[in-house]
């Protein structure tokens, strides 16, 4: 019992170690497979060009250019017998005659010379015909090899009595023909293309087509000789592979070879395609979007949501900073939600107002109820009159409280003024309704006073869709799909493919830091009208309202007045007679003062008119103020329109 037990346990050892050994000589096997797989990119080329030109010899070798060479190394044979006989008998007749004008040196000598020629087209006829019926490569290779390593051998032999070192020419011819043997043999490799078991059937298709054993053999038929790709990687953002480039291809060059890649991996139009600079020169990175890390999250957007959406790329939310704006996108890009998801954390901010200046006025209808709105020529060019004066009051205190930059407050919080349609915009614009000199202060003044401009615009043209003086003082630029390149250079600059992005939603984002390698920004999806109806009412901003209030200062003494009597003006106290004017508000906001004053210092009734220029302030201003005065009592309005103050009497005017 003691010895079957032994026996058997020798034998479960024995085939444990056997188990093992089996196990480490696969391991080893996989590995050298891995690292055979790791290299043969690299020669990849050397076995294409191997077996392109092994084909190309193969494909001459037809019987009719066998014929053609047997029956010119024949002429040529023939040739050379003939020249040999002529030339001996030139030289029997030189022996023959001294006389070098003799008859028979005359005659040997004309008949060398033809057979000379002869035999000289004879030879370039069978080298003709070597050319159309050459030696297959491999005998080209034998007698190539065997020229270096005969002579090699002998010295090698003769020298190796000598020193051992001296057999050098031997080993290295042998070596040289391992090293080609051994590079062929890898460059022919079938590297097995490892996909993973989530890739898509389309994805599977891709990788197979990009890994170097596929892309060598086909890309000089796609015009794409001298391009070598690495091992393609699944990733995030999808399938990217380096790409070396070889020759005279640079990254300008293959990236304008667009098309020729795609017919060469067969991908379907909609795909994005991106080419971007390797980690160093002579290489390219191409990226296939065949996913992006936002598959499979919602996108949308709702008032916790941060920013205008996520890195398709990375997943991580990108937000934009306050100040001015370009937003741009053919139409049907997604202009009108990305404006949407960028509006809304302003209209829930006390300390921000929201100013939509809609051109079609489409849109804005859903913002009337916590923004101001104007889509008429004339409320567009009050409105931009507003925010200019607005603009300037604040320059004002800023130098009186000697600070650089505004702070808001709820009575003057930040402005977010929109234009929406940047080119309908433009087209209103004329002497009469003056709009475009005023935005363009603000994009030039705005910042530091906490006035942010945001242009949108589905022609991003300078000129048609935004005007130069605009687009040159921008910091953010987002831009969704545009409808051609010279739309995309011209608010992006050379080297974006906003042009190329696949449908609408997705967005590049520039002056935040973000470079033209970046992954699409996919936005949050704010479709939904209710995103923003639903959105707490506030009252629209305006310039007299939200202006300090002014505490006039009380009088000391009783105010004189001017008296019209037979036609001279005569110095008197307050009418005693006069009715009793509506009691006065012990504050005024500016507007509310700045009409007053117009109308007491006009030299009788006053035309609305004449009190906006007196007062500066825009037309629709004077018209609220002038509505609100004279309800509360302190003003009264004529039956011809014009304007007094509040308890005068019939002849007098207000001093």
């Amino acid at each position: 019992m003691d010895f079957a037990a032994a026996w058997s346990k020798i034998g479960t050892s024995t085939k444990t170690a056997r188990a093992f050994s089996a196990e480490r000589i696969n391991n080893t096997t996989e590995a050298v497979g891995r690292e055979l797989d790791l290299i043969a990119p690299a020669f990849a080329p050397f076995a294409a060009r191997w077996d392109a030109e092994a084909d190309r010899r193969r494909q001459l070798r037809t019987p009719e250019h066998l014929k053609a060479l047997i029956a010119a190394q024949r002429e040529h044979n023939a040739a050379r017998s003939v020249e040999r006989q002529a030339s001996a008998q030139r030289r029997i007749a030189r022996k023959e005659s001294k006389n070098p004008l003799a008859s028979a040196r005359r005659a040997a000598r004309t008949a060398d010379k033809a057979a000379r020629s002869h035999r000289q087209a004879a030879k370039a006829d069978l080298n003709t015909a070597k050319k159309n019926y050459p030696m297959t490569l491999r005998q080209l290779a034998a007698r190539v090899h065997a020229a270096h390593v005969v002579p090699a051998g002998i010295a090698s032999y003769a020298l190796s009595t000598a020193q051992d070192w001296a057999t050098w020419p031997g080993l290295t011819s042998a070596g040289l023909i391992a090293l080609n043997a051994g590079a062929l043999a890898i460059g022919r490799r079938k590297v097995a293309v490892v996909v993973d078991d989530e890739a898509s059937v389309e994805e599977r298709q891709l990788m197979e087509r990009l890994h170097p054993t596929y892309w060598v053999e086909h890309a000089p038929d796609r015009g794409l000789s001298g391009t070598v790709t690495g091992t393609p990687q699944l990733g995030g953002a999808g399938i990217t592979v380096a790409v070396r480039l070889d020759g005279q291809w640079d990254l300008a060059k293959f990236a304008a070879a667009e098309s020729h890649i795609r017919a060469l991996l067969g991908c379907r139009t909609a795909l994005r395609l991106r080419v971007t600079a390797g980690d160093r020169g002579g290489w390219a990175v191409l990226t296939l979007g065949t996913r992006t890390a936002v598959d499979g999250a919602s996108m949308l957007w709702t008032p916790e949501r941060q920013g205008i959406g996520l890195d398709t790329g990375t997943g991580e939310v990108i937000t934009l900073p306050h100040g001015r704006k370009v937003i741009a996108g053919t139409s049907g890009a997604g202009k009108s939600v990305l404006l949407r998801s960028i509006l809304a954390p302003y209209a829930l901010d006390p300390l921000s107002a929201v100013l939509y200046i809609d051109a079609k006025g489409e849109e804005s209808g859903l913002w009337r109820h916590c923004a101001r709105e104007a889509i008429d020529p004339k409320d567009i060019s009050e409105l931009v009159a507003e925010v200019v004066a607005e603009m300037l009051a604040r320059r004002d205190l800023m130098r009186e409280r000697q600070i650089a930059t505004w702070k808001a407050t709820e009575a003057r919080p930040r402005l977010v003024v929109l234009v929406d349609e940047g080119a309908d915009l433009i087209a209103m614009d004329s002497k009469k309704t003056p709009i475009i000199p005023g935005l363009e202060q603000i994009t030039r003044q705005g910042r530091s006073r906490l006035v942010d401009l945001l242009w949108c615009t589905q022609k991003p043209t300078v000129g048609e869709g935004i005007p130069s003086q605009i687009i040159g003082n921008m910091n953010v630029r987002v831009v969704l799909q545009t409808a051609g390149q010279t739309e995309t250079q011209q608010i992006m600059g050379k080297g974006w493919q906003n042009h190329m992005l696949p449908g609408p939603g997705l967005a590049y984002v520039r002056g935040t830091g973000r470079d033209m390698e970046q992954t699409p920004v996919a936005v949050w999806d704010a479709s939904d009208d209710k995103v923003v109806t639903s959105l707490p009412a506030r009252s629209p901003w305006s310039r007299g309202e939200s202006a300090p209030a002014a505490v006039e200062a009380p009088a000391e003494r009783p105010a004189l007045r001017l008296v019209k009597d037979t036609g001279d003006f005569l110095l008197a106290p307050p009418a005693t007679a006069a009715a009793p004017a509506a009691e006065v508000p012990a504050q005024r906001t500016e507007a509310e003062t700045a009409v007053l004053d117009a109308v007491r210092a006009a030299s009788g009734p006053v035309r609305q008119k004449d009190v906006v220029d007196a007062s500066g302030l825009a037309k629709g201003t004077v018209s609220k103020t002038v509505a609100k005065l004279v309800k509360a009592g302190e003003l009264v309005k004529a039956e011809d329109g014009t304007l007094i103050l509040a308890g005068t009497v019939a002849g007098e005017v207000s001093a």
